[in-house]
């Protein structure tokens, strides 16, 4: 599972990115589930399945 750490310009950090089942999935500082990219598809989702938009936007859940 890889990860991919995410940090502001203060260097705070506010989430992460890690790969799970081909999918990746963006939590916050609390690891808290955002949503999800799926690169089969192209498509972003949010937490509750409704459709973000098109590649990935994850960071745009935070």
């Amino acid at each position: 599972m890889a990860e991919q750490v995410l940090k502001d310009r203060y260097g705070h950090l506010p989430g992460k990115i890690t790969q799970r089942s081909g999918q990746l999935e963006i939590r916050d500082a609390y690891g808290h589930l955002k949503g999800r990219y799926d690169p089969k598809t192209d498509t972003t989702r949010d937490v509750y399945g409704h459709i973000i938009g098109k590649g990935n936007l994850l960071t745009t859940l935070l």
